[in-house]
């Protein structure tokens, strides 16, 4: 009898097991993202769509908080805009680099990139000192 006060009092602590639904607050808090980017991002990404009830309360599933982690990587880890990730996830491709997405090789390109541009950046250093 004591088995659901239990449940219930776990759920309030945020025991919740993974495959519970999770309220805004709590995707909020676990993804590090204030609330109004997350309704934003409703607004821009098509496949987030919550469950809705009374009042409007949004109610996340797993997979959702899981797309929704992606695309906070994708826009404040990997540089990307929103537009990039709009054609990423229309394209399928928004799968995490270690899942082998066709992000994983965009990423790989963007760190050789980025380690040509480094060097690009100190050989422009050493001219500009080699000039003064």
């Amino acid at each position: 009898m004591h088995q659901p006060v239990r449940a219930a009092s776990a759920a309030r602590q945020g025991g919740k097991s993974a495959a519970a639904f999770r309220t805004i607050s709590e995707v909020s808090e676990e993804l590090d993202v204030p609330q109004h980017v997350l309704r934003f991002w409703e607004t821009k990404f098509a496949q987030v769509r919550p469950l809705k009830r009374g009042g409007g309360r949004r109610y996340y599933r797993p997979e959702d908080i899981e797309l929704l982690r992606r695309i906070r990587q994708l826009l404040y880890s990997e540089g990307y805009t929103i537009k990039g990730v709009q054609k990423l996830l229309r394209e399928g491709g928004a799968k995490s680099a270690d899942e082998g997405g066709a992000d994983g090789e965009i990423s790989k390109e963007r760190k050789e990139l980025k380690a040509i541009l480094d060097d690009l950046v100190q050989v422009r250093d050493l001219l500009r000192k080699g000039v003064s």
